[in-house]
This record gives structure tokens, sequence and C-alpha cells, in this order.
């Protein structure tokens, strides 16, 4: 069943028609959640007014999980905040560490807009520390032209148009990673990257992850900006008529069951083009790097009028994974390789932010 058809037949009178459905909807818009991407620059602390950019990077499942403790009055710490953990989905935290990448590159873009240059120390404690430790100075340095897609940037989780990418889209990217255009390469990760997202769909402990981050309808995001958000017109019209709620996004079977596997075959299976990041080993810092230059990605694709999404469920590492964990190494990285990113590339639709965490809900209180 999809969007379309479903939203004709709850419009039929099966609790509120469209119409009715349509005025309500249209109040639904979770405004504060969405404020720090209108908020971006505005502090008169340059470290705070970087970032006030940082926190809008990408970042797996939307945890979020930064957080900063100003140091005088030109030093910061970054942590990556336990609590934000995905210990089903990402047992290791290699996820969350690209996350923190991310994060860190963002603010490297943003501090050089407002003069800063930074001098980074990566994890100065052991791994039970900070992540880094930032040291700003003023810098004459030339500005980066990648901040001035930080506030369109997206993560394009919806369908792509057939169009592929062009031969000098696809040279310009191949600068970040390995670009897959050819059709039997293509095709063969449309099905990994299915395969892989049914598996952490039908096993109950991952996708139950999944369900405890989803946050349903206006109320639920403006009070918990991270995790996955379910707003909108199609998807708050399911909560609201009650056929979309935790409970039977994990009953097998359910309308909202189906229409979650609904959703993924459209998505994953409209995808022209892959991008795929490796390194070669798997430390903290190749997994730090992997993030910086994946949020540089984001950034170009997005300067370049393109849509890309991170589908990296056959990365990872938990036992039901393990099998397509080595297909996709064992075709696409050499030996000692470690696959740490893979994406769908396309055009896809303009989309809107996603739900955030003010900068001052990240500061951490001495």
């Amino acid at each position: 069943m999809n969007r379309r058809d479903f939203l004709k037949l709850s419009g039929g009178g099966f609790i509120l028609s469209a119409a009715a459905l349509g005025g309500f909807l249209g109040t639904r818009t979770p405004n504060s959640a969405l404020r720090p991407w209108i908020n971006a620059g505005q502090y008169e602390d340059l470290r705070l007014r970087a970032l006030s950019y940082a926190i809008l990077s990408p970042n797996p499942h939307n945890r979020q999980p930064w957080e900063v403790e100003l140091l005088g009055d030109n030093k910061i710490k970054i942590y990556r905040d336990k609590t934000k953990n995905l210990p089903e989905t990402d047992p290791f935290d290699r996820q969350l560490t690209i996350g923190m990448g991310c994060f860190i590159e963002t603010l490297s873009i943003a501090s050089r807009e407002f003069g800063l240059s930074n001098e980074i120390s990566y994890f100065p404690a052991g791994e039970d520390g900070p992540v880094a430790v930032i040291t700003f100075s003023s810098t004459s340095e030339a500005k980066d032209p990648l901040f001035n897609c930080i506030l369109n940037r997206r993560s394009c989780k919806e369908p792509f148009s057939s169009m592929a990418l062009s031969g000098e889209q696809i040279s310009a990217l191949s600068n970040f990673g390995d670009v897959f255009y050819k059709n039997e390469d293509v095709e063969d990760l449309k099905k990994i990257t299915w395969e892989s997202w049914l598996i952490e769909y039908m096993t109950p402990r991952t996708l139950k992850e999944s369900i405890d981050l989803m946050r349903f309808g206006k109320k639920e995001i403006n009070l918990s900006p991270d995790g996955i958000d379910l707003g909108g017109a199609f998807l708050e019209s399911l909560s609201l008529i009650g056929l979309m709620t935790p409970e039977s996004m994990a009953e097998t079977g359910s309308i909202a069951y189906q229409t979650g596997i609904d959703m993924y075959d459209e998505m994953l299976n409209s995808t022209p083009n892959y991008i795929l990041l490796k390194t070669d080993n798997n430390d903290r810092y190749a997994q730090i790097n992997t993030g910086r230059k994946w949020a540089r990605l984001n950034l170009k694709t997005t300067e370049m009028g393109l849509s890309i999404h991170p589908c990296s469920q056959a990365l990872q590492e938990y036992p039901e994974m393990r099998d397509l964990y080595k297909k996709i190494h064992t075709r696409y990285a050499q030996k000692g390789q470690t696959i740490q990113m893979l994406g769908r590339l396309g055009y896809g639709p303009s989309l809107p932010p996603s739900p955030r965490w003010s900068i001052e809900e990240k500061i951490r209180k001495s």
C-alpha cells in the first residue's frame, strides 16, 4: 500500500476525511525543534557562532551525540554523549564516531567563516575523555565556499529520480570516495542495501532500537528533537488516527509495519548511483576523518544540486548482518580495508531540515 492509496482509504471516511485533516496538519510544523536552523550564527561569542552551525551536521539516527565545554575565551572540549549510544546497530560506536567527525568538520568550516583557525588535538585523554580539544585563533585564511551550503544540507530519505549523474559530477565526487555508475554495480548495491535494511527491520532488537527513538508528531518532536522524527502530513495522519504507534510499528503484518517496508522499498530501489568511503584501518582517527570527509561530501552534493542519503546498514557490526558485511567488503574493498560509509546519490526532492537541539542544550554546565 503506497502513501497515496492509504490517504485515499482513510480520507474516504475511516476516521477523518483528507479535507478535514488538511487544516489540522497545516499547523503541525515542529517550529521549536527547527529553530536552531534559524538561530545559526546569532551569537556574539565566535565559538558559539561556529558551534551553532556545527550542531546542524549529519549524524546517525539524528542522535546529535555531541557535547561542548567552553574553556576560557579561545578553547573548547568536544565530548561524545554516551547516553546517545546505539548498542544494537552500532555496538562499537563506529558510526557515532563518524558523526563526531561530521560535527568537527562543519565546526572547522564555520570557524573559518568567522575569522578563526582551529588547532585540534584528538582524544587527548584517551577514548574515555573528550573526543577533541580545539584551540581557536584569529586567521586571515580564505573562507570555505562550502559554508554557504550548511543551511541547505539534507540527508534525503526519499525516492530519487531515475536521472543518473553526469561524467563531470562523477569525477568531482570521486575525490571523496568510489562512485558507482555501471548498471551491474548499481543493481548489486541496490540488492545489498535492500537486504541489509530488511535484516535491521526484521530483527526485533534492532527494530526496537529505532522505534524507541521515533518521535511521533509535532509535540514529541519539539520535546525531544533528536532521534527519528515522524512528522509531516502523511505520517502524522497515520499517527492521528492511531495506525502508527510504537506498538503497531513493531507488529509484523500491521499497516504501520508494512508501510515502513513499502516506503523503504520504493526509496532504496530508486537509486541511480552510489558512493562508498573506505579506509585502510578502522581506528578512531580513521572514523573521525571519514566523518569529516562525509560532511564535506554532503555539502558538496548540496552545492551541486544533488541529493545524498547514507544507507550503511550492510556496514553494521552485529551478528545478523555478518554475511552481508562480509559480502560488501569482499566485493568493494581490498584486504585490510574497512568500508566506513555507503550512500545513495541522485536527484531527490527538496526537504525541510531535521529537528535539532539548540546549542545552549549542548553546552556542558560547569
